[in-house]
């Protein structure tokens, strides 16, 4: 009877614990009640969080984010801005020159576990608790806080009265418990670089003098009007790992139908200037949806929000703060990459310490193919922004890898430089080796599969592999984990009786399937396709859906595999058509190659022989 028992209690925590595909996940509910005093700028505030241990440890201790505390004289975000080689000019030695009435601090007064009293230790932005009980597997705790904040000056993120004139931009600015995985628990100190969270569930009642418009993350439930002059508005989120709001007694707001029965919502100041500007984005905001929606996976919330406020752009869930006073293009680009983080950092949600690039990097795919659209210009590679970054990093000497925690890159150059532009190029490569026919539905099944789960650079690769009948490791391992760089170039073309050698020489230690297109004096050409033996896979029968490669008839004979070792690499084309004028290597602009300038060959230069290293 006993072991039928435990067989039974072994079955029922496996089925809780692994019951859907991917990584278990930690559940979490909060009940917050604020308070803000616009005198002071502090908040008063109450916290009930319901906490499920969905993992197979058994968890002794807890940790709280505290992200105001950052904004003092001497926090770690202010010596590192102060320290590193290129601070962020939003941020500087400002941290250390603010006074008392103008820093930020959270100040946690009392916190219970399930009814008693727990320890806890203040420690910079993390509260470190003991709890009193341990959290079995699937098991669940109720934590109870009490606590002040004080809201900085605008800095970084968060803070009142920006630069722009907005009161309250209300982001990481609650007690907020840190994510636990497989690889546990994550308090990172908050020194200004990205987050990671829980997905959960959010009641959220904020208070504050009536005469300010609030808009946020969630559905707005209700709104009270207090006998003491101030306003009550209550918001719930389903299924987020973070909240955010923003404030302003002057706030126009604005709301248009999204794809899908959503609702679209603009807050910005009651400016005739920016209502033009704000006004004249709406259209194509539904568009960037329609696009996001039909292209990469559908949108899972019912509602969205975008605010003037912050310091730039920062999102959400369900929500982004941006600066408002824009052009009306910077406007929609901030809009359409903020945004498309709903679908990257908000419903994937990889934890940006270690893999930031797998959101921004994805975003900024994402944002310049819709920009292509949006902007009708339907370019052949809408990522040479990123590919002239990423060789402008390259040269510098300051490239790092991109599996580099981001709170270490040594630059803020190297950081953002790899995370936006490296991990943008990751996917037009995996693009152009996979080809429009497998990326796509690729795409839209990592996000289909991982939503909601935290994955990690593995599993986008797999996927990949899937769709691409393909092995991508060497890759993943390649780009990610080292510095190593894409250089090929034409070493010579010699005519030889009825037949022309074609030599190619591999400089950098990348490397990467070819197309090497060949043009005739007729004006015809032929694309040769040579792959490597990493790739396992015949990419000549990719399609590849742009007007401009009707014109590139890759050949149906594809050229041996050219292994990794060898740093020359020969073939011979039988001359079978007219004298040839041109050889180039990646007429598609498919790969970062560092130095594109020796990738072409043409009959009226002396052909160069670069020497490998």
């Amino acid at each position: 009877m006993l072991r039928h028992t435990l067989l039974t209690l072994f079955l029922a925590v496996s089925t809780l614990l692994f019951a859907q595909d991917g990584y278990w996940q930690q559940s979490i509910s909060y009940e917050m009640d604020v308070a803000l005093n616009t005198n002071n700028h502090q908040v008063m505030g109450t916290q009930k969080v319901t906490y499920t241990n969905n993992s197979p440890d058994t968890l002794r201790e807890m940790y709280y984010h505290l992200y105001f505390n950052a904004f003092q004289p001497g926090s770690m975000m202010d010596v590192r801005s102060r320290t590193i080689e290129d601070p962020d000019g939003r941020v500087g030695d400002r941290i250390g020159k603010l006074s008392p009435d103008e820093i930020g601090f959270q100040k946690v007064f009392t916190l219970k576990q399930d009814g008693k009293n727990v320890s806890f230790q203040t420690l910079g932005t993390l509260l470190k608790v003991e709890l009193d009980r341990p959290i079995l597997p699937g098991k669940s705790t109720v934590m109870e806080m009490e606590y002040q904040s004080q809201v900085p000056v605008q800095i970084r993120r968060s803070g009142r009265d920006n630069a722009e004139g907005i009161s309250y931009s209300m982001t990481q600015w609650y007690p907020k418990v840190s994510e636990y995985d497989k690889d546990g628990w994550h308090p990172n100190p908050y020194i200004g670089r990205e987050f990671y969270g829980v997905w959960g569930d959010f009641d959220v009642s904020i208070t504050l003098d009536k005469s300010f418009v609030v808009g946020g993350t969630g559905l707005l439930k209700d709104e009270t009007i207090n006998v003491d002059g101030t306003k009550t508005w209550n918001f719930k989120a389903e299924n987020v790992h973070d909240f955010a709001w923003a404030a302003d007694p002057d706030y126009l707001h604005d709301v248009v139908e999204g794809p899908n029965g959503m609702e679209i919502h603009f807050y910005y100041e009651n400016e005739e200037e920016l209502k033009e500007k704000w006004t004249g984005v709406q259209e194509n905001t539904v568009r960037l949806f329609e696009i996001m929606n039909e292209t990469f996976g559908a949108y899972p919330y019912k509602k969205y929000s975008i605010l003037q406020g912050g310091d730039g752009g920062m999102e959400y869930p369900m929500a982004t703060l941006i600066t408002g006073e824009r052009s009306p293009g910077s406007l929609l680009g901030v809009i359409v990459h903020e945004v498309i983080h709903s679908w990257y950092q908000m419903v994937l949600a990889t934890d940006e310490a270690q893999y930031a690039w797998m959101d921004e990097g994805f975003t900024t795919f994402a944002s310049s193919h819709v920009m292509n659209i949006l902007s009708d210009k339907n370019v052949l590679n809408p990522h040479t922004r990123s590919m002239s970054g990423y060789r402008r990093l390259v040269q510098s000497g300051k490239q790092e890898p991109l599996r580099t925690h981001a709170d270490h890159f040594h630059t803020n150059f190297a950081y953002g430089v790899s995370s936006y532009s490296k991990g943008e190029i990751f996917l037009w490569q995996l693009r152009y080796m996979l080809g429009d026919d497998a990326f796509y539905p690729a795409m839209r099944e990592y996000y289909n599969t991982w939503k909601f789960k935290h994955p990690r650079p593995e599993d986008v690769i797999r996927i990949m592999e899937k769709h691409g009948n393909c092995v991508l490791d060497w890759y993943l391992d390649g780009w990610i984990n080292t510095t190593n760089t894409i250089d090929y170039a034409v070493a010579s073309v010699t005519e030889n009786g009825n037949k022309t050698d074609i030599t190619l020489e591999r400089i950098g230690y990348m490397p990467m399937p070819l197309d090497v297109k060949v043009t005739y004096e007729d004006g015809s050409h032929e694309v040769f396709h040579i792959s490597n033996y990493n790739l396992f896979k015949d990419n000549t029968k990719r399609s590849l859906n742009h007007p401009e490669f009707k014109g590139l008839n890759f050949s149906d004979m594809a050229l041996k595999p050219w292994p990794w070792t060898h740093p020359e690499y020969r073939f011979t084309i039988p001359t079978k058509k007219s004298k040839i004028t041109a050889v180039q290597i990646d007429p598609l602009e498919g790969m970062a190659d560092v130095e594109r300038d020796n990738n072409r060959y043409e009959s009226n230069t002396a052909p160069v022989v670069f020497e490998g290293n």
